[in-house]
């Protein structure tokens, strides 16, 4: 997934930092996604998809069939309730949403399907 990301990144002008922060978003979207919603089952698959609007947008589009996610219902916690709790995780979304300029959750047909956005800001 990182290789496939990475090599689609290359046909941007992101700088290196900015690449990496996008390939840490995308990842943290797959690795929830087959830990909450596929059990961590191996037989499951990820599609992974990309359109790159050239000089405007990048769009990573990552469709599973496990158990659908709604965002609306997500309770962001803040660092002082992750900290007091001294739980594992809890920042990957809170990550994604500070790296991506959009996250959007769906479902179409038996998939649930992650969008997330990047905006470009070229100059054409």
């Amino acid at each position: 997934m990182r290789n496939f990301v990475s090599e689609a990144l290359n046909d941007t002008q992101l700088e290196e930092v900015e690449c990496h922060k996008i390939i840490l978003a995308v990842d943290e979207v797959c690795a929830n996604m087959m830990i909450h919603s596929n059990g961590c089952n191996p037989s499951k698959k990820l599609d992974i998809s990309i359109e790159h609007v050239p000089f405007k947008q990048l769009e990573f589009i990552i469709r599973d069939t496990g158990k659908y996610f709604d965002i609306k219902g997500y309770h962001e916690p803040s660092m002082q309730e992750i900290v007091s709790s001294k739980r594992k995780g809890g920042l990957g979304l809170i990550l994604v949403k500070r790296i991506m300029d959009g996250i959007e959750f769906s479902t179409e047909k038996n998939y649930n399907i992650c969008k997330l956005t990047k905006k470009l800001n070229f100059e054409v």
